[in-house]
C-alpha cells in the first residue's frame, strides 16, 4: 500500500498581507519596471503614491502583473490587448458570481 502523508503547511494570503514597492514587484512578478510602467499607464495597477519611488502596489497585483506578461508571452498581445482581456475576465467573473448569489448557476 501507498504510504500517503501530509504535511500542513502555513500559508500567506499575498493579496491580504504583502505590498510591493516597484521594484519588489518587479522582482517577484519577473517583469521589468517598463512592463509595470505600461500596465500602470494602462490602468491594469493602480498604485498608491505619486512617483514610481513612492508607489506601493497591493499584494493581488503580482497575480495581475504574472497574468499580464503570460497574456503577452503566450498570445503576443501587448500591454494594451493584456489590459483587455484582464478586464473582460474581471467581467466574466463578477457576472459570474452575480449568477451564483441570485442561485441561476
Amino acid at each position: 500500500m501507498a504510504d500517503h502523508t501530509f504535511q500542513a503547511f502555513e500559508e500567506i494570503v499575498v493579496e491580504k498581507e504583502i505590498v510591493f514597492s516597484l521594484s519588489d514587484l518587479c522582482r517577484a512578478a519577473g517583469a521589468s519596471p517598463t512592463q509595470v510602467l505600461g500596465l500602470v499607464d494602462e490602468g491594469v495597477l493602480q498604485p498608491s503614491g505619486s512617483l514610481p519611488p513612492q508607489w506601493a502596489f497591493a499584494g493581488r497585483s503580482l497575480r495581475t502583473t504574472r497574468a499580464a506578461l503570460r497574456l503577452n508571452a503566450d498570445l503576443e498581445l501587448g500591454t494594451v490587448g493584456a489590459a483587455l482581456v484582464l478586464d473582460l475576465l474581471e467581467e466574466v467573473h463578477a457576472l459570474r458570481a452575480r449568477l451564483r448569489r441570485a442561485g441561476l448557476s
